[in-house]
């Protein structure tokens, strides 16, 4: 007989031993089932690693065991979802339209007058305060915050934005 041939009825003299052991780690027939079949599967694709002379059983139940508890740590991140419920709630809006947004916005943005653009810019984009950003103008706070103003009108016109509901 082949070492092979040997494995393989070894193997299935084990079956009933390991159908057992699985009930006791799931505590479902069916499940005891599926995990027999994986855990055969695994050790035949396996069978080389096995070392002859040591225990067989030992060598299966260990298989059997850190199958079980991969399955069950993995089953502990899924989320049961047969309706298709929470998958319906998984949305998420298309990546290009914020490029395409983004796009409207600059060219939106190259059409304010200088003034405008340079003070939004400081205010809007890089944090400063209105005070800070009438010192880097060399104006008046007041100026900053009209010509703010100004822009931010001028660019809902450009984009067609009524609210900020339109965002």
């Amino acid at each position: 007989m082949t070492a092979l041939a040997a494995f393989k009825s070894a193997l299935l003299a084990e079956l009933p031993s390991l159908r057992a052991f699985a009930i006791s780690l799931s505590g479902s027939h069916d499940h005891a089932d599926d995990l027999v079949q994986e855990t055969v599967m695994k050790a035949w694709g396996a069978h080389a690693s096995f070392i002859p002379g040591t225990s067989l059983r030992a060598w299966l139940f260990t298989i059997m065991r850190n199958t079980y508890f991969s399955q069950y740590r993995k089953a502990r991140r899924e989320v049961q979802d047969s309706d298709g419920e929470a998958a319906a709630r998984l949305v998420s809006a298309p990546a290009q339209d914020g490029h395409l947004d983004l796009a409207d916005f600059r060219a939106a943005l190259e059409k304010l007058p200088d003034d405008q653009r340079e003070a939004l810019i400081l205010v809007g984009a890089s944090g400063f305060s209105c005070e800070e950003a009438a010192e880097i103008c060399g104006c008046a706070v007041g100026t900053i915050k009209s010509r703010v103003n100004r822009a931010r009108q001028k660019l809902m016109q450009l984009m067609a934005i009524q609210s900020a509901a339109d965002l």
